[in-house]
């Protein structure tokens, strides 16, 4: 019986731990005694535990917040291994409904490739971690782009095939599709025959910290080019919630 009360309580400090630490903003000792639906002195007492641990502390206005434990952490770990790790289910979810190759980037000046799934094909499986390519006509880079992540290097665009878009007026149009649409599409405009189709992740502060593409062949893609995506945003929805984004504000919007 001891054991069972020990778990439950373990259990309740979890789930306000998780509460405070996803939050957008400080959380109120009301708000978070609303939410989980405990007794107010079994909140206090948790609460009292979880900030004694410096797993939670105080915001000036009283709210609780994530404690010096997170930023410690965070600051002996490299956090795009961190992002990699979270991200890793999602990419071999996606690996598995369309059997095309998956990457995930970030920007750092330029488009960096940090993980990649394999294509279950021999046909348009490439390795692209590593592999530098302008940013204007892949469809990670015009997400950074349109978002505002990267900011689109001076001189002319390169063109890479006969539909790479190279002036800079209609690739300001792309990235206003984008920004309407929640994602972007490169229809050999990097690779004659490549087709590929990227999304946003968006960490706690909303900010386009991170993109997942999914690319192929044109014989492949094209016609399942619609699934493809919905799945796609789909998962850069959930990855963007457990980075403690709240995607209620892309409805809202």
């Amino acid at each position: 019986m001891a054991s069972q009360h020990g778990t439950q309580a373990v259990d309740r400090a979890s789930d306000l731990l998780s509460l405070v630490v996803l939050a957008a903003q400080p959380v109120s000792f009301t708000g978070l005694v609303t939410e989980i639906g405990l007794a107010k002195s079994t909140t206090s007492r948790l609460l009292q535990s979880l900030e004694r641990n410096r797993l939670l502390s105080r915001a000036r206005d009283g709210g609780y917040v994530a404690g010096p434990l997170f930023t410690l952490y965070a600051t002996r770990h490299d956090s795009v291994d961190q992002l990699v790790d979270l991200a890793q289910p999602s990419l071999d979810r996606l690996g598995g409904h369309t059997g095309e190759t998956v990457n995930l980037s970030i920007p750092r000046d330029v488009v960096v490739q940090v993980a990649q799934v394999e294509s279950r094909y021999v046909l348009g499986s490439t390795n692209w971690v590593g592999v530098d390519v302008p940013g204007h006509c892949s469809a990670m880079g015009k997400v950074f782009y349109a978002y505002g992540a990267l900011n689109l290097p001076p001189g002319p665009l390169e063109r890479r095939t006969p539909q790479t878009i190279t002036s800079r007026v209609d690739l300001q149009r792309e990235l206003d599709r984008v920004l309407r649409r929640g994602y972007a599409i490169s229809d050999e405009e990097l690779e004659s025959g490549l087709v590929a189709v990227a999304a946003p992740v968006r960490s706690k502060d909303g900010a386009v910290t991170a993109a997942i593409s999914i690319s192929g062949p044109t014989t492949r893609m094209h016609d399942r080019l619609a699934k493809i995506i919905k799945v796609l945003t789909e998962e850069t929805k959930v990855l963007s919630e457990q980075l403690g984004y709240d995607t209620r504000k892309e409805g809202a919007a």
